[in-house]
């Protein structure tokens, strides 16, 4: 099947992929076979191979740049965005992710790291009493249901707002709690509440449980924003990545993924799939293994 990336640039760099050789059915030489014939002898310099890689990469990103900007103007205008991230997540991902959405027209309140204790189902109670704790008696907090969709929804209500608001007193004593308690990091501290979340999300495999506990969070951060997209690169949804689990739980109803992060093109869509988490359409964006198709249409 055609990489994702290639749905999304013109039939000329398919073209400049097969003129260079490169397999499109499962990525750019990614399988030995490309580099090592079965007498064990190299069918290609593996220097040209990565030289190639890069170029094409190159190509890409400059043909998305140039269509892409036209193609999510003004999407997201008058809306914000909090920035999550996983532990794992590229940050020059998140750095292209941060300036795309800026693009879109949104603006950029701040970006918050998920620490890995946040998601360690061993530092549950913890996090569940520090939750109790620093959200007594806020308003619109949720006090039923799973407990990590408890503690995303006091963690939203730190961050996030169905309209861009200041900061207040309960999101404030929120924010202090889980940073004191080594849950979240401030990488940027937000000064906003934002109305749309955006999770990144890192290549492979989520640790045992983190998957699940990140499903929940992401419909308890959803009680308080307009919106929330969990997004990551091709590796993240397959073999119990941060998309994959995602995806396929019943948070899926709610909250919106894409597995291109890793595409410069795939950067722009993620503009185009946040946009329609505004009107409370959830979706699954991005490769083959996406329910929705490669974008939304």
């Amino acid at each position: 099947m055609i990489n994702f990336r290639y749905h999304l640039v013109s039939i000329a760099a398919i073209f400049l992929a097969l003129a260079a050789g490169v397999a499109l059915g499962s990525g750019p030489l990614d399988d030995a076979k490309n580099i090592v014939g079965d007498n064990g002898k190299d069918n290609v310099n593996a220097s040209a191979v990565v030289a190639q890689k890069s170029d094409l990469a190159g190509f890409e990103s400059a043909y998305a740049k140039q269509t892409g900007s036209p193609l999510v103007a003004g999407k997201l205008k008058g809306q914000s965005i909090v920035v999550f991230t996983l532990p794992g997540a590229r940050s020059d991902q998140v750095r292209d992710l941060k300036s795309t959405v800026t693009s879109g027209g949104a603006k950029v309140t701040g970006e918050v790291a998920l620490n890995p204790k946040l998601l360690d189902s061993a530092s549950r109670q913890f996090a569940e009493g520090v939750t109790q704790q620093a959200s007594k008696g806020v308003k619109g907090v949720a006090t039923s249901g799973d407990s990590y969709l408890r503690i995303g929804s006091a963690l939203g209500r730190a961050f996030l707002a169905k309209e861009t608001t200041q900061v207040d007193g309960p999101a404030s004593t929120i924010v202090a709690a889980f940073v004191e308690g080594d849950l979240i990091s401030l990488t940027s501290k937000p000064a906003e509440l934002a109305t749309i979340a955006l999770v990144v999300a890192g290549p492979g495999s989520a640790d045992q449980g983190q998957g699940d506990i990140m499903a929940q969070m992401a419909v308890g951060f959803d009680t308080q924003a307009r919106g929330v997209l969990l997004a990551g690169p091709s590796a993240s949804n397959k073999d119990g990545g941060f998309v994959q689990v995602l995806s396929s739980s019943d948070a899926a109803r709610r909250v919106s993924t894409i597995d291109v992060t890793d595409s410069a093109a795939g950067r722009w869509v993620a503009v185009l799939v946040a946009a329609r988490e505004i009107d409370d359409k959830a979706g699954s964006f991005g490769t083959s293994r996406s329910a929705d198709g490669a974008m939304p249409k």
